[in-house]
């Protein structure tokens, strides 16, 4: 994918680039919330990072990207049908980075009837959805805290499943739908239904530059970059190997890392310090500290694991307190050094 920009070539943004590698490692995570100002490579980054990532196998033309050696109880309609079944031809393929763009209608987003079908051949098909092709991939929208309220809902129920169930005209389809979530925003344009707010694993916040020296650097590398591509990206190909041979390491070796009980006792201060509703912010603490653990090759979570994602599991999870007026990262390291110190 010569067109796409080097991850190892974005300029600072370093905790957006952490999260979504956290992600990629553990997906149940729960996906990255990118919010800040417009410009700053937020969905470079993801593309990057799916461009790296080591090609997968799937069943070629099968809009659910099915994995031929995974067993499933509910077999593939495109893959079990007369025509395909038997005759499957299983190719590596980049992992889709799919965008789900404000205007979509729920029929485009999750699946509808096949009309065609239906009008020229008299036969009820189902025409796969967005959800479809970003299953075992990532799904990308920009500006979501503008989606509309349905398309939420359609979210939230197959975020929380991982599989997206079609009941209409007739029809009653179900396939998987297992992807890493990525949103990204502008807070000013408005605020996210916190029943989605919940769902992302991470949150981070972006900035534009301040400095010369990285501004002058992010304009000269993609002014080379779209003057010559193809050298540009042989350019940076071995330190997005690197980047990919971390993430396959850390994949392979999460399960092995340990979770000392003092781990777990002190994620659970945490939360309790800061209020946070239900469990799910100290489930996404330990996820996140094991995949990060991994990602820097060690056998067990330690607490300054814990302290590098503490904010972004966490920034987005604070009630609102009236009487503090402190920003939620202030309220993140204020907790930390209560509750780890």
């Amino acid at each position: 994918m010569t067109s796409v920009y080097p991850f190892s070539a974005i300029q600072g943004q370093e905790d957006m680039k952490l999260a979504l590698q956290l992600s990629a490692i553990e997906p149940s995570i729960g996906g990255v919330l990118v919010f800040g100002d417009r410009g700053t490579g937020k969905s470079t980054a993801i593309r990057g990072l799916a461009a790296l990532m080591p090609k997968v196998p799937m069943v070629l033309g099968c809009p659910y990207n099915c994995d031929p050696d995974v067993s499933r109880p509910d077999p593939c309609i495109y893959c079990e049908s007369p025509d395909v079944k038997g005759k499957q031809k299983v190719k590596p393929q980049q992992l889709p980075v799919v965008d789900l763009p404000l205007g979509a209608t729920e029929d485009r987003v999750i699946g509808a009837l096949d009309l065609e079908k239906a009008l020229h051949q008299g036969e009820k098909a189902f025409e796969p959805g967005l959800l479809a092709r970003a299953h075992r991939g990532f799904l990308y929208i920009d500006e979501v805290n503008l989606l509309e309220d349905h398309l939420v809902d359609a979210l939230l129920d197959v975020a929380a499943s991982g599989e997206n169930v079609v009941e209409r005209e007739g029809l009653s389809i179900r396939h998987p739908a297992k992807f890493v979530l990525v949103g990204s925003g502008n807070p000013e344009e408005g605020e996210l239904r916190p029943q989605l707010l919940d769902r992302f694993g991470l949150s981070v916040e972006v900035r534009t530059p301040k400095d010369i020296d990285t501004r002058v650097k992010i304009v000269q590398l993609r002014d080379e970059f779209e003057r010559d591509t193809t050298e540009f990206v042989r350019t940076w190909r071995r330190k997005d190997g690197a980047i990919r041979r971390k993430i396959e390491k850390a994949r392979s070796a999460i399960d092995e890392v340990e979770v000392a009980i003092q781990v777990l006792e002190a994620a659970a201060r945490l939360c309790m310090a800061l209020g946070t509703d239900g469990l799910r912010g100290e489930l996404t603490l330990v996820r996140a500290s094991r995949a990060l653990a991994a990602l820097a090759g060690k056998k067990a979570v330690d607490t300054e694991h814990l302290r590098t994602v503490a904010p972004m599991v966490l920034r987005h999870r604070l009630r609102r307190d009236p009487l503090d007026e402190s920003g939620s990262d202030i309220r993140v390291q204020r907790a930390l050094e209560e509750s780890l110190d």
